[in-house]
């Protein structure tokens, strides 16, 4: 399906800026393990970094709703390029991570949120196999590079990664500045509150709404963890090496990409709701991962798995953008799904860190992930089947 010129544009600054953010978390890790920090700091940069989407969320939608949102993105950027540059001048990795976080949470609503006002609805499922393609990729190449350049020279890794937010920023300034859609009628912060949680709950209590946030919640909160086990299991499972893990973790951004692909060339938008099984075989998968003992068996589940992942959450985003444009405006919905999401990856990490502080084994890890991603994946589709009665 042929899209315009503006959104080839997007996608080439949104992937600069993912390849950017994802080579910069492994080379936070890598200068984590030569700083000798304990384990439970891996996880711990995660929260700092998503920490911002969830205190942020009531005000960023409304910043990406009140100006063009290719502004809104360059700003963004400039947020991501500080924090990176602090990693550079010796600010722990923790706290600059954390600066970066505050750049992506305010980035996230424009990008998505421009979806609805370049396109029409029929194109939304394939654009956002589009963008969920392309930050794919930019997972694969980060994990990639990152893993790579850190192994050797960390702070080299960073002054790299710097360099791409500022190519990042030059894509931002080509975005088609397009009329303000749902701006904001008062800047007041106490009205911005009121204003998202009106919006919380418009996309909460509306049936279609209800199902795509829950899933995506899960499938963020579920991806974000999911790459740090993978990293901590192949370590111990294969004997893996940051720089294998990492390559190891590519396949499941291979396969994510793949069904992303393939959701946005077969499924419409109104069939979105028909992709929720395949999120329930996808926990099952998870968990014979622990059963595994060669790494040619791991590297075809965890393609299978991210395969899984990418059909069945690019039809329920694009729904869940559709919805959220309907009710609240773009920017808003997307700071509310954002909210949601950083909420799940700040649950699910949390528990993760303290499973690694209790060392519990890494297999018990994977198979309590596993379980715990089917069950909620069953419970949501038994749920909308009820409602849909």
């Amino acid at each position: 399906m042929k899209m315009c010129k503006g959104f080839y544009t997007l996608l080439l600054a949104q992937f600069t800026s993912a390849l950017a953010d994802n080579a910069l978390l492994f080379a936070a890790i890598a200068l984590l393990a030569q700083m000798n920090s304990p384990d439970w700091h891996t996880p711990l940069l995660q929260q700092f970094f998503v920490i911002a989407y969830i205190i942020l969320a009531p005000f960023v939608g409304s910043f990406a709703d009140a100006l063009p949102k290719g502004r809104v993105m360059f700003i963004a950027n400039a947020i991501k390029f500080t924090g990176s540059l602090a990693m550079i001048l010796g600010m722990p990795p923790l706290y600059a991570y954390g600066i970066v976080g505050i750049g992506a949470a305010a980035y996230s609503p424009a990008k998505y949120g421009i979806l609805t006002e370049l396109l029409p609805p029929e194109k939304l499922v394939s654009a956002n196999g589009w963008m969920e393609g392309s930050t794919v990729i930019a997972i694969i190449l980060g994990a990639i590079i990152g893993g790579i350049l850190a192994s050797n020279d960390p702070y080299l890794a960073m002054i790299l990664i710097t360099a791409l937010y500022m190519v990042a920023a030059i894509f931002n300034m080509y975005i088609p500045k397009l009329p303000i859609d749902h701006k904001p009628p008062k800047k007041n912060p106490v009205f911005m509150l009121v204003d998202f949680w009106h919006s919380f709950k418009a996309l909460w209590t509306d049936p279609r709404g209800q199902v795509s946030l829950a899933v995506t919640t899960l499938f963020w909160g579920a991806g974000a963890t999911l790459r740090l086990v993978v990293i901590a299991w192949a370590a111990s499972a294969l004997n893996f090496g940051l720089e294998q893990a990492t390559q190891l973790m590519a396949l499941l951004a291979v396969g994510i990409a793949i069904g992303s692909v393939v959701a946005a060339r077969y499924i419409k938008l109104e069939q979105s709701t028909k992709v929720l099984p395949a999120g329930i075989v996808m926990g099952l998968l998870v968990v014979a991962m622990a059963f595994v003992q060669h790494w040619q068996v791991a590297a075809a589940l965890l393609f299978i798995i991210g395969a899984l992942a990418g059909f069945f959450v690019v039809p329920l985003n694009a729904l869940l953008q559709h919805r959220g444009h309907e009710l609240v405006g773009a920017g808003h919905s997307i700071a509310v799904q954002n909210f949601n999401e950083h909420i799940g990856i700040l649950l699910l990490l949390g528990a993760y860190l303290l499973m690694v502080k209790a060392e519990i084994p890494n297999n018990t890890i994977v198979i309590a992930f596993g379980l715990f991603v089917s069950l909620c994946m069953t419970v949501i589709h038994r749920r909308y089947r009820y409602m849909n009665k």
